[in-house]
């Protein structure tokens, strides 16, 4: 079963092309990569964020309040109507992320995000989260706003589950055409050059780590893939 309730500091910082190879070799004593990266390659992650009208999520959201949060459904790949993702609520409190989510059919996500009913429970769902999120939907009109994919090399500490690391690079996104079993073209939102590095721990990171960041000279960045893409259109 996956994990549906995540509580944790998440931290990004940007990486070259360049420095990718060597960070990778760095972190390979300490770290393992992720199943879903079979023969060293990237696997895609889809992306349906969703707002009001009005864009009053993104635009809180860029003002970096205390507290905000996101709504969106998740695909590892394209996946068909009848294949599973993710409904994810996002809170952020503090620096504090707290991510809920429930496994369901992609066509029940649709229904589900229209009407604000659950419909019928299948036994992956989580009916605790759907009524959460359903709370959401009764409060704000909420409709699809953005697609957003990229494709990601992820890794787990060897000795400490609680930390993770990973690399989002070819972040592209859509503002038509907003469905998940459409496939993953979009525009380049960072130079094809360009990754996104993002730890997510519960604790501080390890010492190893926090040396690897000293030696490549890499700071935090504060950085959002929707907030990044809705800023650019406003400026145009």
């Amino acid at each position: 079963m996956s994990i549906e309730v995540f509580n944790r500091y998440e931290k990004k910082y940007f990486v070259t092309a360049d420095q990718l190879p060597y960070v990778r070799e760095r972190i390979s004593e300490y770290m393992y990569l992720d199943e879903h990266n079979k023969d060293d390659q990237m696997y895609t992650i889809c992306n349906i964020y969703y707002d009001t009208p009005n864009n009053d999520i993104v635009t809180r959201s860029i003002q970096r309040p205390e507290y905000k949060e996101k709504l969106r459904l998740r695909s590892y790949g394209t996946p068909s109507l009848d294949d599973k993702v993710f409904i994810e609520i996002k809170k952020k409190y503090e620096g504090l992320v707290n991510k809920r989510r429930s496994t369901i059919l992609l066509k029940d996500a649709y229904d589900f995000i229209d009407t604000g009913k659950i419909g019928e429970m299948k036994p992956f769902m989580n009916r605790q989260i759907l009524e959460e999120i359903g709370y959401m939907l009764s409060i704000h009109e909420i409709v699809p706003a953005m697609f957003l994919a990229y494709d990601r090399l992820a890794y787990f500490d060897k000795s400490d589950d609680d930390f993770r690391l990973t690399f989002d690079a070819n972040i592209r996104t859509r503002r038509d055409d907003l469905r998940l079993e459409h496939g993953s073209r979009g525009s380049l939102l960072l130079d094809k050059d360009t990754y996104i590095m993002e730890i997510k721990a519960i604790n501080a990171v390890p010492l190893w780590f926090a040396k690897l960041l000293s030696d490549f000279r890499l700071y935090p960045i504060s950085f959002s893939k929707y907030g990044t893409r809705f800023l650019k259109e406003i400026a145009q």
